[in-house]
């Protein structure tokens, strides 16, 4: 049987004795900024001065019971225990709310998998919660126990968003790293087997981040142009900021996936220039050998009136007829340029 929330400085709190359901993580926010983990397993107290963010795992049914009693408005509440799995962003008088795009985090490195982050914000209280572990909210943990200070919740929240751009960022650079490997590789002549592959997965890679960041880029750019006078100042976000920040991030992402494109198809020209060259040599052997093989094929025939069949050095003559005809083939195709 779960404990009934009580409600406590405007957000609802577990009862005194009982712990939250599904809780991956939770943090008081002080008022200067400094950040406590708090324990998981034991009651979370309210204080007048501290803000908290309550990190749910969303595949826990008793964390999905216990946030549809909640004390957020009704559609932030049902975003949070939606499957929703599209970006979006929304605003009300005292709550923002919405479901971010992050990369999925394997043990330890972020993979090229897409997950989705929803989340509820009032003034004092950031609900978040996934369905699978996601690298933004994790790094952002990590900062919060090295030391970092956030003075709001929209400062918490834009934390995160700034975390998920880093993780693109170091995910654009390792991508960056590779294409100029190859490229050097293409450019000395080195050419590989694999070299198409690998290229393909950079560019599928950039294909996946920059949909996501475009996303995450539009929800931005139109919460500032969207009139927020009469939404609560501490819940205010910095839009124009993070929007420029992904702008440009979502810029380099795209000259990588056009710098893959137009190396991938340079390297096509190259194994293709270099499959003509084996071709041409295997054409330039075969004309070389036609005409000693029509002799050969001549002096094999097993009728009466063959040449040389008399005569004691007939094979000598034969075979100087055949490298003769093989020097005039070369010489004719020489003349006409075919072999250089």
């Amino acid at each position: 049987m779960l404990a009934e929330p009580a409600r406590v400085a405007g957000a609802l709190l577990p009862e005194a004795g009982s712990g939250i359901p599904g809780l991956v993580w939770a943090f008081r926010l002080h008022s200067d900024g400094r950040a406590e983990a708090l324990p998981i397993d034991a009651p979370i107290e309210s204080i007048h001065d501290g803000r908290l963010w309550l990190h749910f795992n969303l595949t826990d049914a008793r964390a999905r019971s216990w946030l549809a009693a909640t004390d957020v408005p009704p559609l932030a509440r049902e975003l949070l225990l939606s499957k929703d799995n599209y970006q979006q962003l929304h605003t009300s008088d005292h709550c923002v709310y919405g479901v971010f795009s992050d990369l999925v985090r394997a043990i330890d490195t972020p993979t090229e998998e897409t997950g989705f982050l929803r989340f509820a914000m009032t003034e004092r209280l950031l609900v978040s919660g996934r369905h699978q572990a996601l690298c933004a909210v994790d790094a952002t943990r990590r900062v919060l126990e090295g030391g970092h200070r956030v003075e709001t919740v929209a400062a918490l929240l834009e934390k995160i968003i700034d975390e998920v751009a880093d993780t693109m960022d170091r995910m654009a650079d390792k991508i960056g790293t590779d294409i100029d490997d190859i490229e050097e590789q293409v450019l000395a002549g080195e050419i590989k087997s694999d070299m198409r592959g690998k290229l393909g997965r950079q560019r599928r890679t950039c294909v996946r981040l920059h949909r996501q960041l475009a996303g995450l880029r539009v929800l931005f750019h139109r919460l500032e142009q969207k009139n927020t006078d009469s939404l609560n100042p501490a819940l205010r976000l910095q839009a124009g900021r993070l929007a420029q920040r992904l702008d440009g991030l979502d810029h380099d992402i795209v000259e990588l996936r056009e710098r893959s494109r137009l190396l991938e198809e340079e390297l096509r020209f190259k194994m293709e220039e270099e499959s003509n060259r084996h071709l041409h040599a295997l054409s330039v052997v075969t004309t070389l050998l036609l005409p000693p093989t029509l002799i050969t094929g001549i002096f094999g025939m097993n009728t009466k009136g063959l040449p040389l069949t008399d005569t004691e050095t007939g094979f000598l003559w034969a075979a100087a007829m055949m490298i003769g005809v093989s020097g005039l083939a070369y010489l004719i195709m020489r003349r006409l340029g075919i072999v250089k």
